[in-house]
């Protein structure tokens, strides 16, 4: 490689501000058509696997490039491989928006650069998480002993939760590690999501020592199996740490018996963690408060601002009602970053796995001013409600049926034309799912239930109408038809 004498390196090594003006005014006009626009992308992009990185250099630049030129690839070769999250359309796994104030504030960010570590690496980035969250506790209706920290997704948050309940178990794994101590046992519904198993292989606690507890009909949680495994692990010399309850199971969003699960918790003095990652937002109904009873007795609760409250992603919350439980199990602190001001403030450094942590509060706080509570309410309500609606249709079509309750805005349902079995089922939803979503015009996702091959409609983007739901549905019926005949 030939190296660049020293003479001709333009010694401005970042791009000129004219430069970025043109093209950030360039940007957020793109955003804005982008956004407005959104029917003309197909939701799911239909790249073979390799297009996009068979159209990318296989070396890096040695010369700078014009803006123009990268600008350009962005939009030819980046845009197509893309799946828009942000359609109004996109009703797989569980839809999430980056709406206007969360974009703005991504931007701002990314200028900032903030390392948001200590106190003093960012006074303001600290203390409007803090306010930020309180604010964020108030509209869900928490009780004020709960202490609470941005992470980036709920995966992280629960992994952060289940270390605090093995320091909580008080067994000095910290400084002695878990060599000769009995195995720890934590519990779970079989409809957990998997980031719990994930936690349990990091923190050393293994997978097999993950109870999965059966569930009723209704895919919740049956307590009287969970207490019977509990009692068995101690009987064999096992240490039960933790239970996980679900408000909101990724499959069907099923809910846990909450307040029964706190009181077996008390009663073996376990830490409860419940993961409200989806379902937790609908807390901030009035009308919906008694689907979370209990959830206060909870010692951790993670609820995701990035799913249902559409601020732009990553930006999970993690509440705690033991935060001197989630600090003894994570701080270590070198003098490299002790400060004068440690005693008078909170550190969030010392509160999680990260050392590093973005902005992210800044996002969340532009959501919650620019939006309002009353405003989060409705769409919320309104998603509910298309939920609800398109619900009783599939309850009236001859050739559909639903395999789960509704409690919030996804639906789980299947095609199910009679005198077809199983396995003819199965591969018939699996082809009606592929024919739907090759349609570009909605992307849904499946789950298994009971071996059945099942469709799922989660409806969550703040620009998305019952027109848009409506028109899924119609695609589901002509498709089914289609595939019938």
């Amino acid at each position: 490689m030939e190296e660049k004498s020293t003479a001709q390196i333009d010694h401005h090594f970042d791009i000129k501000a004219e430069t970025f003006s043109q093209w950030a005014h360039k940007a957020v006009d793109w955003i804005i058509n982008y956004l407005e626009n959104m029917n003309r992308y197909p939701v799911l992009s239909s790249v073979a696997p390799g297009d996009i990185r068979s159209k990318l250099p296989a070396m890096p630049p040695e010369q700078e490039e014009s803006f123009e030129k990268i600008f350009n690839d962005f939009e030819k070769i980046i845009i197509p491989g893309i799946t828009h999250w942000n359609h109004p359309r996109f009703f797989a796994y569980f839809s999430i928006t980056g709406a206007y104030p969360g974009v703005i504030a991504e931007m701002l960010s990314a200028a900032l650069n903030v390392n948001a570590m200590l106190w003093k690496t960012s006074p303001s980035a600290t203390e409007l998480e803090e306010v930020t969250l309180n604010w964020l506790r108030q509209m869900l209706g928490l009780p004020e002993t709960f202490d609470a920290i941005i992470n980036d997704t709920a995966s992280v948050g629960s992994l952060c939760a289940m270390a605090a309940a093995r320091e909580y178990a008080g067994l000095h794994i910290r400084e002695k590690g878990m060599a000769g101590l009995p195995a720890l046992t934590i519990y779970t519904s079989n409809q957990a999501h998997s980031s719990i198993e994930k936690g349990a292989i990091i923190l050393g606690i293994g997978k097999d020592n993950v109870r999965k507890i059966n569930i009723n009909d209704r895919f919740e949680m049956r307590t009287e199996l969970l207490t019977a495994a509990i009692e068995k692990d101690i009987a064999a010399g096992k240490k039960p740490i933790c239970i996980i309850g679900t408000i909101g199971t990724t499959s069907t969003t099923s809910i846990d018996p909450i307040e029964r699960i706190a009181d077996i918790c008390e009663h073996y003095n376990l830490w409860f963690h419940i993961d409200a990652a989806y379902g937790g937002a609908a807390a901030i109904l009035p009308e919906y408060r008694s689907i979370f009873s209990g959830w206060q007795r909870a010692d951790s609760i993670i609820v995701n601002p990035h799913k249902w409250l559409f601020t732009p992603i990553d930006c999970s919350v993690l509440f705690c009602r033991k935060p001197e439980v989630l600090k003894a199990a994570f701080s270590l602190i070198p003098e490299y970053l002790r400060t004068r001001e440690d005693d008078a403030v909170k550190n969030f450094m010392d509160y999680g796995v990260a050392l590093g942590r973005r902005f992210r509060s800044l996002k969340l706080w532009m959501i919650i001013r620019a939006l309002g509570t009353f405003k989060i309410q409705h769409v919320i309500r309104e998603h509910i409600a298309f939920a609800g609606k398109l619900r009783k249709m599939i309850e009236l079509h001859p050739n559909f049926e639903l395999l789960a309750p509704t409690p919030f805005s996804t639906l789980v349902f299947r095609f199910a034309k009679s005198g077809l079995d199983q396995d003819r089922l199965n591969q018939l939803n699996q082809e009606l799912l592929d024919a739907v979503n090759a349609t570009g015009e909605v992307f849904l996702s499946h789950t298994v239930l009971n071996s059945k091959f099942t469709i799922r409609l989660a409806i969550g983007n703040i620009k998305t109408t019952w027109v848009d739901v409506e028109r899924a549905w119609e695609i589901l019926q002509q498709k089914a038809d289609e595939l019938n005949n």
